[in-house]
């Protein structure tokens, strides 16, 4: 039979577990993408550009400026639904140095999925390992 502090001690740990997996994800779904990146002036320049291409242009071409308008148009309300990841920041400072300790997570392995450093740092995490 399982106590209830230890109940307690294994939902304590799933809700930081939650709360871990929710920041990096919205931190993963912010990361800009390898490459050049188009302002949104010009993607909005194209757009406006592309029905009067697409009306000229020959069914092979046509299905593919249909799809490039359909990918701006995609792209653009991407831009528009930009997600603010504070909530889930907050959230994550608040027990990650707990989490961090408790799975032997090292500041390194946070900087290499991509937590900013000015993050590790208010959630009280040091680059280097203190010997307890």
């Amino acid at each position: 039979m399982v106590s209830e502090e230890a109940k307690s001690a294994r939902a304590h740990g799933q809700a930081q577990g939650r709360t871990v997996s929710r920041y990096l994800n919205a931190l993963d779904s912010t990361k800009p993408k390898r490459g050049r990146q188009r302002s949104t002036e010009r993607m909005q320049a194209r757009v406006a550009e592309l029905p009067g291409e697409i009306a000229q242009a020959k069914p092979l071409k046509r299905v593919h400026l249909i799809q490039e308008l359909m990918d701006l148009e995609a792209e653009l309300t991407k831009e528009v639904e930009k997600v603010d990841i504070s909530e889930s920041e907050g959230e994550f400072i608040a027990i990650a140095a707990e989490y961090s300790n408790r799975k032997g997570i090292s500041y390194a392995a946070w900087r290499e999925v991509g937590v900013p450093a000015s993050v590790l740092k208010a959630a009280g995490i040091a680059r280097t390992r203190s010997t307890d």
